[in-house]
């Protein structure tokens, strides 16, 4: 894998999280948060290909701060290494909180994503 060259982040997705996403304590679920985490990971991944990508793996993930119901909730992305058939791509969450509109860091993860044919098979990408 080939690092790039140190890369800002870019604004990937938005949501604003409804009741519908919280768990039994009234904070949103982390699963969701999950959830959003590899949809930003795609975008970024279809940011240097348009071809089919997949989640190979999702490193470790702090939950730091909880998100709450109404707060707009912001994903970034920026590639960290850039392989054959893969990209590393780093996601950073951060909560813009309703009442306040002060910014609290939810979560960072690395993902790798893996661009795949047809048939599911890892092929290169031309990202190397």
């Amino acid at each position: 894998m080939n690092s790039p060259d140190p890369a800002e982040f870019k604004p990937a997705l938005r949501f604003m999280p409804m009741p519908r996403d919280t768990n039994v304590y009234g904070t949103i679920f982390g699963g969701v948060i999950l959830s959003w985490i590899d949809q930003a990971g795609f975008v970024e991944a279809r940011r240097h290909a348009k071809c089919r990508w997949v989640t190979a793996s999702i490193e470790r993930v702090d939950f730091r701060s909880p998100v709450k119901v109404g707060d707009l909730v912001r994903l970034l992305t920026r590639p960290r290494r850039i392989g054959t058939s893969s990209l590393e791509v780093e996601v950073k969450v951060e909560a813009e909180r309703w009442d306040s509109g002060e910014t609290a860091e939810v979560t960072t993860a690395r993902l790798t994503m893996v661009a795949v044919d047809e048939q599911g098979r890892p092929f290169p990408w031309n990202g190397a």
